[in-house]
Formats: structure tokens, sequence, C-alpha cells
């Protein structure tokens, strides 16, 4: 049960930060809002690591992982809000969102055993997400549509990685040691970059999206690594619910359409949860 509550925090939370940056990106650029993401985030999260003070459990093999997850979200982060910068909300997280289903297979690969009721439990969240996402069909098939799509199924591979790597990882080290990678490998990569470049912009429009975007990110990434200690597979592919979620709320906000397609894939994911609850129980 607490694998379930983990990994629905995180997805309430995604959604929030991807809807924050699906429209602060169109306003300063994918790559400025990424990089006050990650420094927003960074300046949160110090403090908790400060506190936590170096983990005896921080050897090389941990390191490595932790580089994984750095690198795997900031990569998919970046990659999304390109999508999200030139596509619709729900094309982009409807193909971004198999990240959940990628860290499950990965997981169960390297060990991790499942029940055959939650895995047929799983696997019909994780269609009833794909489906919850996906826009209308005369969407689907213009070539606009094209791009942000590659952008967001790279930004699955590299999220599910990030995401088992993060589980993986977070079993063993403090939450706040989890939660650092992403924050600290962006600022490195991507906000001290734009800053020497004179690249890094920011409005006044755009500044609360970001910070909100920053927030709810940190979040759901605690929340996400405290319910993978208790399931991985599980905690990560209902962290995936931030697609459903957030096809829903752009309906409601942004007017985009909601076919009846998302309505099933929206009502698939409450039955999956359901039963998964159930199991758990």
């Amino acid at each position: 049960m607490l694998a379930i509550l983990g990994g629905s925090g995180a997805a309430v939370m995604w959604a929030g930060s991807v809807l924050c940056s699906s429209r602060s990106s169109r306003m300063i650029g994918a790559s400025s809002v990424l990089a006050w993401m990650m420094l927003v985030g960074l300046v949160v999260v110090a403090p908790a690591v400060v506190a936590a003070g170096r983990p005896a459990a921080l050897d090389a093999d941990a390191a490595g992982w932790l580089a994984v997850s750095g690198l795997g979200n900031v990569v998919g982060l970046f990659l999304e809000y390109r999508g999200l910068r030139l596509g619709l909300v729900g094309v982009v997280t409807a193909i971004a969102s198999t990240e959940g289903a990628i860290a499950a297979l990965i997981s169960v690969s390297a060990g991790e055993s499942l029940g055959p009721a939650t895995g047929v439990a799983l696997a019909v969240v994780a269609l009833g997400i794909f489906f919850a996402g996906l826009p209308p069909a005369g969407e689907r098939s213009t070539r606009a549509a094209f791009r942000p799509a590659l952008y967001a199924l790279g930004a699955a591979v590299s999220f599910g990685w990030s995401l088992y790597a993060t589980g993986h990882v977070g079993s063993e080290l403090p939450i706040a040691w989890a939660v650092l990678p992403p924050r600290l490998t962006g600022v490195i990569a991507v906000t001290l970059p734009l800053v020497v470049a004179s690249r890094l912009r920011l409005t006044r429009r755009a500044a609360p999206l970001v910070v909100a975007s920053a927030l709810f990110e940190v979040i759901g990434f605690a929340s996400f690594a405290w319910g993978a200690r208790h399931g991985l597979a599980v905690s990560a592919v209902l962290a995936s619910q931030f697609a459903a979620i957030s096809a829903v709320v752009a309906y409601l906000l942004f007017g985009e359409r909601l076919t009846r397609g998302r309505v099933l894939g929206v009502a698939t994911v409450a039955v999956g949860v359901a039963v998964l609850s159930a199991l758990q129980a």
C-alpha cells in the first residue's frame, strides 16, 4: 500500500509540474525553464542533504546509480519540455508516461518479483494511462505532432532509467540524497552554461510557473523514492498517472479535447488502481 501512496503522490506532483512547464516553456524556452527548475530545486534540496550528512552506504556503486538518476532526469525533462513547447500536453505526456512501464520492466529484469495478478493490474493501469493521454485521431496524424512525439519518446526512455536508478539507490540512501542528483546535474550541465552564455531568460509571468514546477518536481521525486522502497515497479507505474491527470486538467484549464478514448483511459486507470490497492492490502 505504501508503494501505491508514494507512486500516486508523485503522479499528482508531476502532473502539476508538467502543466506549469507547458506554459512557461512557451514563454522563455525549454532550456531556461529547465535551468531555473534545477536551480530552485537545488536550493530546496541542499539543506536536507546537509542535514542528512554523508551516508555510509555512499560507495562507488551507489554513486554510479546517482549519476544515472541525475542524467536520466535532466535529459528527460529537457526532451519533454521541447515536446511541450511544440505539441499538445496530452500527446507529449501520453508517450512520456510510458516511463513507468520502462522502469518496471528494468526492475523486474533486475530481479524484483511480482505476482501474476499484480502484473496484470499494473499492465491495465499502464494501458489506461497511455489511452488517457492520446489526442484525437485527426491530431495524431498531423505532421506537426511527429517531432513532439519523438521528443516524448526520448524522454520516456531517459525517465525510465532515472526512475529505476532513483528507486534502486533510494532504498539504501536517505531520500534527500536520492532527490539531489537531477538538481545538481541540471545546475552544472544546464544552468551554469546558460549563465555564462548570457542566455538564461526569465520573465515576470513565467517566474511563478517555474518555481511551482520546481517544487512539484522535487516533492514528486521524494514521494516516488519513498514509495519505491516498498515496491519499485508498482510505484513507478502509478507515478505515471501524471499523464492521465494532466490530460484531464489540460481539458479543464486549456480547452484541450477530452475524447471518449481519454475518458475510457482515465476510467481504466481508476479501476486498475483500485484492484492494485486491494491486492496490496
